[in-house]
């Protein structure tokens, strides 16, 4: 038996990234021995363990070949016989092709170590257009590694242009889009995915909505893409909140769909980005004036900042995102009716003893005239001293 860790443990480790998962392949052994060493399995349909102590994934050697359908479609063959070779040519890129033995050797059998240093995301076989889950981890590694100037490689292109037409793009679950476009805007250029996706012609088939905001792709960045892709840009200066930055990069195609809440559920939308991008359409018709006190009460009041306090730090995120020219005349007056609603009037309001309607006309005017003193003092209260 022996033991080798692999795939993006081995390529972080070479591109000098921190390391936050390891993974193992293990060779000359069964899933008989795996379990008399105290690894216990994880998925019934592929041959893989976790360690009894770390809780790394182990799996042994295995080979594939393509049956039918979707990700679940393959006929998997493990056992001492199958090599760390055949392991690694099944995988999809060069770059996450790499092992190292436990004296810190490397293997590479596939040209990874040359395409890292080239900066390139090259696929292996042709076998890579059997999977289309590949097409959205290439997405994701462009925006991986796009900081450090990796692309995909001209031979990758085409054959990812190829599978942008194959029926078998189909299969590919909305879930799976999702959580895969979720992932991606948590890494440092977020922006490559929807790029490689849609110059491939791959982003037209899985989510034409957002494709059609970027333009027509061609062989160098469109206007349209670029000025679509702007606010993503901005996103990512402001937060790494993957929520604030995928709502900002789909609000234009939600501001094109007749039914919001149709199109969100049929991507498999989360909670989180799906509140943010209905807050953001509320904002349709335009920000209220920077002097319309009651409008921006009104406006932070929807926004529940007392009982939800994170929704209304993404929205301010994502606005000044969206629309940069806007928030500077507006983000004082917005933080400052934040900390109105969270303050309380003093006891002597109280002592007017009103109620009904009468007291809720009250509680407003005395709001809008805290806004408007605040503003003209540029005084900006923490709410833990507010007083509520």
């Amino acid at each position: 038996m022996k033991i080798y860790l692999v795939g993006g443990a081995v390529r972080d480790q070479l591109l000098e990234l921190p390391v936050h998962e390891r993974d193992w392949v293990v060779v000359g052994a069964t899933s008989a021995q795996m379990l008399a060493q105290g690894f216990r399995p994880i998925d019934a349909d592929f041959p893989v363990f976790l360690h009894p102590e770390s809780r790394d994934e182990y799996a042994l050697a295995r080979t594939e070949e393509k049956t039918g359908p979707g990700y679940k479609g393959f006929r998997i063959a493990s056992g001492p016989e199958v090599t760390l070779e055949q392991d690694l040519l099944r995988r999809d890129l060069t770059i996450n092709a790499l092992a190292m033995d436990a004296a810190g050797n490397l293997i590479d059998v596939c040209g990874g170590r040359e395409d890292l240093e080239n900066g390139l995301l090259r696929h292996i076989t042709p076998a890579f257009a059997e999977d289309p889950v590949r097409l959205l981890r290439i997405a994701r590694f462009a925006a991986k590694l796009g900081q450090w100037g990796f692309r995909v490689a001209h031979g990758t292109h085409g054959l990812m242009k190829q599978m942008a037409v194959s029926p078998d793009l189909a299969n590919l679950k909305a879930e799976r889009v999702w959580r895969e476009m979720s992932r991606a805007m948590a890494e440092t250029q977020p922006w490559r995915f929807f790029e490689v996706l849609h110059r491939s012609g791959v982003l037209l088939h899985l989510m034409p909505t957002v494709d059609h905001t970027l333009g027509i792709p061609g062989s160098h960045k469109s206007d349209q893409e670029a000025e679509s892709l702007a606010a993503l840009k901005r996103a990512v200066t402001l937060t790494g909140d993957p929520s604030v930055r995928l709502s900002v990069s789909l609000y234009d195609s939600a501001d094109s769909v007749d039914d919001i809440d149709e199109w969100l559920g049929s991507m498999r939308a989360g909670r989180d980005e799906s509140q943010l991008l209905n807050d953001l359409l509320g904002l349709r018709n335009g920000f209220p004036s920077p002097q319309d006190f009651r409008g921006l009460l009104e406006l932070v009041g929807r926004l529940k900042p007392q009982q939800q306090p994170q929704r209304f730090q993404r929205f301010m995120l994502a606005a000044k995102a969206l629309w940069p020219d806007a928030l500077v005349q507006r983000e004082d007056g917005l933080m400052l009716a934040s900390e109105v609603l969270l303050s309380k009037p003093p006891a002597s309001f109280y002592q007017q003893d009103l109620q009904g309607k009468a007291l809720g006309q009250a509680l407003q005017t005395w709001r809008e005239e805290q806004l408007h003193e605040r503003l003209n003092a540029g005084v900006i209260v923490n709410a833990d001293e507010s007083g509520s």
